[in-house]
């Protein structure tokens, strides 16, 4: 997002006003009170609201931020679970049930371990601070446990103090300290990469989202948004392999990148439909199964239709 933001790339026929916000703030604020007409979104949020009788947003196939989830999953050293097997019966907390990473960890952990999705007790609540709710009203199947934690309780300290066995979340507890609130997968690197063998998916987290009244009155919007920002993560993509002067402050930057290479391709970090195809459909059985969702979508469904293909000289 960072040549959108300095101004390198400019999306044509669009004076862009670029917010930079974390992205709690971004998603509370476009799907509580639709603040913005585009901004990156959790897809599974986006996901759910297309199940609403008027969906308020059409998203296009942008994914800024991507995720192996094995490291995210957090356990009570007193829990007694030492493998993915052992949550079977425990309790687990989650931010909100339909927040993309428990999404993912939920389908992963069942078709990886067997641990099914309603064979746990979810909790739900502030990680670090009381009182958060989810941000979409959901109607869940009744076998599906899902219970909103106490007004001054957080996630982090239940976990701390064992009133919750496990948490799956997207960013690691202020708890974590690695020996009495630990990682389920302590090699989580190695346990990701053998996952990405074997399926060939680097999940997504984030889309990008337009307002459906902003597209449906400029229905170009979509199309110049794709165009622009995938000229901008194509520059970032190219910044990471420079050896004059490395893009970022971890020291092996560039060793990382022709590790990811190796592994994954030139474009490990594809945008677009078409290359994306077995993450969304994989995610989309996901939100079905997990109660999200009433019906299984079809990955063509939840993109703006301009955005499914390109013109061809």
């Amino acid at each position: 997002m960072v040549p959108i933001l300095d101004g390198r790339v400019q999306p044509d026929g669009i004076d862009l006003n670029f917010l930079n916000m974390p992205v709690e703030e971004t998603f509370f604020r476009m799907l509580r009170h639709r603040e913005f007409e585009a901004s990156e979104m959790s897809l599974s949020s986006y996901v759910v609201s297309l199940h609403r009788p008027e969906p308020p947003f059409v998203a296009i196939p942008v994914f800024p931020s991507r995720f192996f989830r094995h490291s995210s999953i957090y356990v009570n050293a007193d829990s007694g679970i030492e493998r993915p097997e052992d949550l079977v019966g425990k309790r687990v907390g989650c931010p909100e049930y339909q927040m993309t990473a428990p999404v993912w960890i939920r389908g992963i952990l069942q078709d990886e371990y067997g641990v099914a999705v309603n064979s746990v007790r979810y909790f739900t609540g502030g990680e670090e601070a009381p009182n958060r709710e989810e941000k979409l009203k959901l109607s869940l199947p009744e076998d599906i446990e899902v219970t909103p934690i106490g007004p001054d309780k957080t996630l982090a300290a239940m976990l701390r103090d064992g009133e919750i066995d496990a948490l799956y979340t997207a960013r690691k507890p202020s708890t974590y300290d690695g020996q009495r609130v630990r990682r389920l997968f302590e090699d989580f690197p190695a346990a990701e990469r053998d996952y990405y063998r074997r399926t060939g998916i680097f999940p997504i987290m984030h889309t990008v989202a337009v307002r459906r009244d902003v597209y449906e009155a400029n229905r170009w919007v979509c199309q110049s948004l794709l165009k622009a920002l995938t000229e901008a993560k194509d520059i970032a993509m190219h910044g990471l392999s420079e050896t004059a002067a490395i893009k970022s402050m971890l020291p092996w930057t560039v060793a990382h990148f022709e590790e990811a290479t190796a592994l994954m391709g030139e474009d490990f970090w594809p945008y677009g439909f078409a290359p994306n195809r077995t993450a969304l459909d994989t995610f989309l059985r996901y939100s079905h199964e997990q109660g999200l969702s009433p019906r299984r979508l079809a990955a063509e469904e939840i993109f703006a239709s301009e955005t499914l293909e390109s013109f061809v000289i």
